[in-house]
């Protein structure tokens, strides 16, 4: 059985060595590259199963190699940043990213993320088939494709997964703790605002007709709840 392929793009030889390391005897196959500019062409020729990206790199920048691999590139991106502001965050899942780690990365942590993405990839392909229709939104995960009211919605890798999770339990509330554990196979913590962040622009894209009654509701001191009116 092949082995699941990642693309390890850093440009600090250590940190990528010691993480090529940790993941080749977690059973991952790895490649390892130093230089943004032939990061593209390597995805291309490589075609890993998931890529992770340092943001500064030499040639061309994290950020540019993320929003440019997003018009070829399928599988899941974990981006490694030594920025922990929400700005930077928010701008990374708008890119295209599908989750992220603040450097130091701690090794078991970053091998539970990467778990988690590739299972979500997984249930994608399982559940690829079955359109999923509420009365205002329609899911077709085939295509990774959301509509609203009709209208095509442009979402993120990372808000569509959480767009999903919530409309497959639509009519229930799910906490900030199960969205961290299913779609980011980690425990929540509480100074970590990367689901609220998700949910505030999932909200702006489904209000696309200036509609006063939002379709995801915030249940106080509980979590998150699709409803289908």
């Amino acid at each position: 059985m092949p082995k699941t392929r990642i693309l390890i793009v850093e440009d600090d030889h250590e940190i990528a060595r010691l993480t090529a390391m940790y993941l080749n005897s977690e059973g991952y196959e790895t490649k390892v590259i130093n230089d943004g500019a032939i990061a593209l062409s390597t995805i291309k020729q490589y075609q890993p199963n998931l890529l992770i990206l340092d943001l500064m790199l030499p040639g061309l920048s994290g950020m540019e190699i993320c929003a440019q691999a997003r018009n070829f590139f399928k599988e899941p991106i974990l981006v490694l940043t030594a920025c922990d502001d929400e700005l930077s965050e928010v701008s990374l899942l708008k890119l295209g990213a599908d989750d992220y780690l603040t450097k130091p990365v701690r090794p078991h942590i970053m091998a539970a993320r990467i778990t988690a993405l590739l299972r979500r990839t997984t249930r994608h392909q399982k559940s690829r088939y079955n359109t999923i229709e509420l009365k205002r939104l329609k899911i077709d995960p085939r295509r990774q494709r959301v509509e609203f009211r009709g209208k095509a919605l442009e979402l993120t890798d990372s808000e569509y997964d959480l767009l999903l999770l919530l409309t497959k339990n639509v009519g229930q509330i799910i906490s900030r703790e199960e969205c961290c554990q299913q779609l980011r196979g980690i425990d929540h913590d509480f100074s970590d605002r990367s689901i609220d962040m998700r949910i505030s622009g999932l909200r702006k894209k489904l209000n696309i007709d200036c509609s006063t009654q939002q379709i995801i509701k915030t249940v106080r001191n509980k979590g998150y709840m699709l409803i289908n009116e």
